[in-house]
């Protein structure tokens, strides 16, 4: 990729490029910048400085703190959502943000809440509740908030318990709703386990926050400061973290001044265009009925894509000046092409939107969604269709800064309280996983820990890790049964695997079918043969059952009965007025029919006279 590319894939893993004294700097999250972008920096240095070192070509006003100028304090436009869609479904614990680390130890529980306290002092959105004024959501900052640490004691449990007793608190804390008007918005639970096998102290803190108030990379910035403070204040120093210059509601007021007039027009514009028309709802064949509301109950399927596939992943997306994640895009939107049977696929996709600096090391929810269109039309080669995914992406990223509900206002879909605006099935990919928190005298390990909840059908996340592809489903248990979503699964990776072996074939004829389901699509759905006189027509089979049970039911249709003297007496008048047709051996009879009592009376009627139907849809 070329060096502009490479800034705008930088910047939608959430990486910062930017000179610092005629150097070239990047930050980011923990393990964003990974090798192969270090590569290709040293590769394109010299152009991205000189294009860094030019006038930008949209200049945007610096980022002032505006604390006690602006009352009550502005809100994102983030934050307006996420405050609609609470009023909407009250109570609901569809934007929870959990997280879980077992801690292996002595815990300074002093310092632990200390560090706790600190974070929520430094950070004015943790304090912040949200409440409504003249029908208007307002912020309300309190001056201090004391966040409660509650201790469950759990070393009393017998062992063989124990474990499980902590994943049902952990499962309970996170889909524990808030209220955004009362409660603090972020809590902290930690379970006391005793000593393991080793004698070992164990705990697990369990962390839980609203999305309104944060994003993933926020917790990434929340769990960074936590463990510089727990080590300074176990070690009885003071906090070592200079003062924020800044906080989240400057972050707000800047926004809802920047973003409107020639600059938001311009925008806006792109996507008009890239979204006009009639946008495709995804139609995947479910399970249930969809419900008249959207149920946002979920669960989640974990597969791996090994490494070969990975690797010829990555080889293929440089042949064609895609990233992976472009890549991984593209081989998503053809699943739910060819599960669907549509051609318009339309798939959200986040992005950390923090391109400017300064925002960095804030906790508050930035993130935004992209609405990014797959055109399978005409049944491209994955090659071609690629650089459509390509082009897509980078005219997204380049027009990132619209925020989602604006975009919501200015297309006004029309409104289906069983689905979300404009996409229903949602892509992710984390380039790396976070940095290893670490503690002296802890030894720290991650837990999986979910609210339960999906806002989407569907959402596909994958992290690289190890050379491999680490993937997880979320999907709405009211659409969908775990087997159908593991078979999505696993055609997936089938996907992925025909793609890297020949990028060009086309896209109804990439296999998605691994050796196991061919095998049981093939033979063992279809090993049902049943031995049968061999001497005997299907018809002079059915007509030696009419003389065996002549008043037993043949066939049964919406509440409507023939029995096999009725149905065989029907079935050879229309023979017999076949026959004065002269159909016979060799002739071939259309049936155009729907389903019903009728359509078993042509059937048996032509073979009767010797043809051969041919169903019509």
């Amino acid at each position: 990729m070329n060096a502009a590319e490479l800034v705008s894939e930088m910047r939608s893993r959430g990486v910062s490029v930017y000179l610092d004294g005629g150097r070239l700097r990047c930050s980011g999250p923990p393990g964003a910048v990974t090798e192969e972008i270090r590569r290709a920096l040293t590769t394109h240095k010299a152009d991205i400085a000189a294009a860094l070192s030019q006038p930008p070509r949209r200049a945007s006003p610096a980022i002032q703190p505006t604390s006690g100028s602006v009352s009550p304090p502005r809100m994102s436009y983030a934050q307006k959502r996420l405050w609609f869609l609470d009023r909407l479904e009250p109570r609901s614990a569809s934007y929870n943000i959990a997280l879980a680390l077992r801690l292996i130890g002595e815990l300074d529980r002093g310092a632990f809440e200390a560090a706790l306290d600190e974070i929520v002092h430094r950070h004015d959105v943790l304090r912040s509740s949200f409440v409504e004024r003249d029908g208007e959501p307002v912020q309300v900052i309190r001056a201090s908030s004391k966040i409660e640490t509650p201790v469950v004691d759990l070393a009393g449990v017998e062992a063989s318990r124990r474990e499980a007793e902590a994943r049902r608190l952990l499962r309970e804390e996170a889909s524990r709703p808030f209220d955004l008007a009362e409660d603090p918005l972020l809590r902290w639970l930690v379970i006391d386990l005793g000593c393991n096998e080793t004698r070992e102290p164990e705990h697990i803190v369990a962390l839980t926050l609203h999305h309104i108030v944060s994003d993933g990379w926020s917790t990434a910035v929340l769990t960074r400061e936590f463990a510089i403070l727990y080590e300074a204040f176990a070690a009885g120093r003071a906090s070592p973290l200079p003062p924020l210059s800044l906080q989240y509601a400057d972050y707000a007021t800047w926004q809802q001044e920047w973003l409107r007039g020639e600059m938001l027009e311009r925008q806006l514009a792109y996507w008009r265009n890239e979204l006009s028309g009639a946008l495709s709802v995804l139609e995947l064949p479910t399970d249930r009925p969809r419900p008249r509301k959207q149920d946002h109950s979920g669960a989640t399927h974990r597969f791996v894509v090994n490494e070969k596939t990975t690797r010829a992943l990555r080889t293929l997306g440089r042949e064609e000046n895609a990233t992976l994640f472009m890549t991984l895009l593209a081989a998503f939107q053809i699943l739910l092409a060819r599960h669907s049977g549509q051609t318009d696929i339309c798939v959200g996709s986040p992005v950390a939107n923090r391109r400017l600096v300064e925002l960095e090391d804030l906790i508050g929810c930035f993130v935004n969604t992209l609405v990014l269109r797959g055109d399978v039309s005409g049944n491209p080669s994955f090659r071609d269709f690629l650089a459509r995914v390509r082009e897509t992406a980078l005219g997204a990223q380049e027009h990132q800064d619209v925020p989602f509900e604006r975009l919501v206002e200015e297309l006004q879909p029309q409104r289906d309280p069983s689905r979300s605006s404009l996409f229903q099935a949602l892509f992710v990919l984390q380039n790396a996983p976070a940095s290893e928190l670490k503690l002296s005298g802890l030894r720290i390990e991650p837990m999986a820990t979910s609210s339960g909840a999906t806002k989407f059908d569907l959402s596909l996340s994958v992290i690289e890790h190890d050379g491999q592809l680490f993937a997880q489903f979320d999907y709405a248990t009211a659409l969908f049964d775990a087997e159908t979503i593991a078979g999505l699964a696993d055609r997936y990776v089938a996907l992925l695997a025909g793609i890297v072996a020949d990028p060009l074939c086309r896209l109804g004829d990439l296999p998605m079918l691994d050796a196991d389901e061919l095998r049981r699509v093939l033979f063992a759905w279809n090993a049902a043969r049943q031995d049968g006189p061999s001497d005997m027509c299907v018809h002079e089979l059915f007509e030696k059952q009419a003389t065996l049970t002549p008043d037993a039911d043949a066939v049964v249709f919406e509440g409507v009965c023939l029995t096999y003297r009725e149905l065989n007496v029907r079935a050879n008048r229309l023979a017999h007025r076949l026959i004065a047709a002269k159909v016979g051996v060799e002739t071939v009879v259309g049936l155009c029919v729907e389903r019903s009592l009728e359509m078993v009376v042509g059937l048996l009627a032509v073979l009767k006279a010797g043809g051969a139907y041919v169903p019509l849809d």
